[in-house]
This record gives C-alpha cells, structure tokens and sequence, in this order.
C-alpha cells in the first residue's frame, strides 16, 4: 500500500510542488512531499507556477525546495517522476529504490510532464493540465487499491 508519496522534478520549484499539492487535494489521506535532482534548495515555487495553481485554486505558498537523496527516498513508498531520464537519475542514486519509482503520468500512457520553466504561461497552463489530470489518475488508482471507490 502506497502511503507516503514523494513526486520529484528538477528545480522542485515548478512541476513537483503543483503535483504534490494536487495528489492532497484529490487523495487527502495521503502524506505527499516533493523534491528535486537539481532543486533550488531552498526556494519557493516559481511565481508563474504559483499565479496559475491560484487560478485553479489551489496554493504553493510555504512551499520550500529541497534537493533529493537516497535517504529521503528510503522514506516513501512511491516516487513518482515527471520524465524517464528523472527514473534513471533516481536510479543512479539509490539503485535499490527502481522498483518504486514510476512516472507521474503512468495513468496517462506513460506520458512525460514537460518542464515549464522560464517558459510562458500557456506552457505552464498546459502543464498544469496535465499534472492536475494525472493526480486524479493517481488519485483514483490509490483508492481501487485501497478499495475506495
């Protein structure tokens, strides 16, 4: 049973934090945190991330990146990513933690959550769709497994 939920990115100031915040919205029994391989440790979400979260109502604000570890994936059941090459990173990492680690968008074919950083904000409305879509695939998912409809 998958009970605590890490979702990485790169800076851990875009992509994860909106994933993270949205996995709690759609499944609130759930402990969900993110991380970065590249984080800006330290920092909160990226403005453009946070302004379109807010339009949908949902909030980055007390966010705070922090960089990802093999300790600190020893401490979730699942770690979802935004990109397969992020799945190789976290293997090169912790190897022992492969069997754990899958995309953020497994429910969506296997779709990869591009980056929007430095982009405009249509790019990180169209990835906020995405993100949002794939949560409440995840979200579904954990609660068949938990018997849940």
């Amino acid at each position: 049973m998958f009970n605590k939920i890490l979702v990485v990115c790169v800076g851990n100031v875009c992509r994860s934090p909106t994933a993270e915040r949205l996995l709690k919205r759609f499944h609130p029994s759930l402990t969900v945190a993110s991380a970065g391989l590249g984080a800006l440790v330290g920092k909160g979400a990226d403005p453009a991330a946070a302004s379109v979260a807010s339009a949908h109502d949902l909030y980055l604000e007390n966010h705070c990146a922090r960089q990802i570890s093999a300790r600190l994936c020893r401490e979730y059941d699942l770690i979802l990513t935004m990109e397969k090459r992020h799945i190789a990173a976290l293997c090169d990492i912790a190897p022992e933690m492969r069997s754990k680690v899958m995309l953020f968008g497994h429910w969506d074919s296997e779709r990869e959550i591009p980056d929007p950083y430095r982009k405009s904000r249509d790019a990180f409305e169209a990835v906020y769709t995405l993100l949002e879509r794939s949560a409440r695939q995840w979200a579904q998912a954990l609660n068949a497994e938990q018997g849940k409809p």
